[in-house]
């Protein structure tokens, strides 16, 4: 009875290690040296948005988040974002001006092209999606 069972038990270890080498595996198109990668799937969040103010352009991405001055370049905050509902997301980043972090919510309005945001202390501010 115990043999069998370690045989079992092998047999399940080596059908798991199987498994873990065949998950690595990635396809090559022909002639192209290099694997085929799964487009990671975007939120309607994704993408540029400049304040009303236009003091700064956001970047969200991927779970992402930094702002940047349009005039300087210079970065302002980074962080990340999580995604609450189709409409609402909880961005939580680190203000290198202030060297505090905060959080804010913000609703996707407008068709998706604005962002109502407010800052935990109840300061409320508008993202608009910038154009390519």
């Amino acid at each position: 009875m115990i043999g069998m069972m370690n045989a079992r038990v092998a047999a399940l270890a080596a059908f798991s290690g199987l498994a873990m080498v065949l998950a690595g595996c990635q396809s090559t198109p022909r002639g192209t040296g290099r694997p085929v990668v799964a487009p990671v799937a975007s939120s309607p969040f994704d993408g540029q948005w400049i304040g009303t103010d236009g003091v700064a352009v956001s970047t969200l991405r991927n779970g992402t988040f930094e702002s940047r001055s349009v005039q300087t370049g210079e970065q302002l905050t980074s962080g990340t974002y999580s995604v609450r509902d189709q409409s609402t997301i909880d961005l939580d980043f680190y203000s290198i001006k202030s060297q505090k972090r905060t959080t804010a919510a913000c609703l996707l309005v407008g068709g998706g092209n604005q962002m109502n945001c407010t800052l935990a202390s109840g300061t409320r501010f508008v993202l608009n999606r910038r154009q390519a």
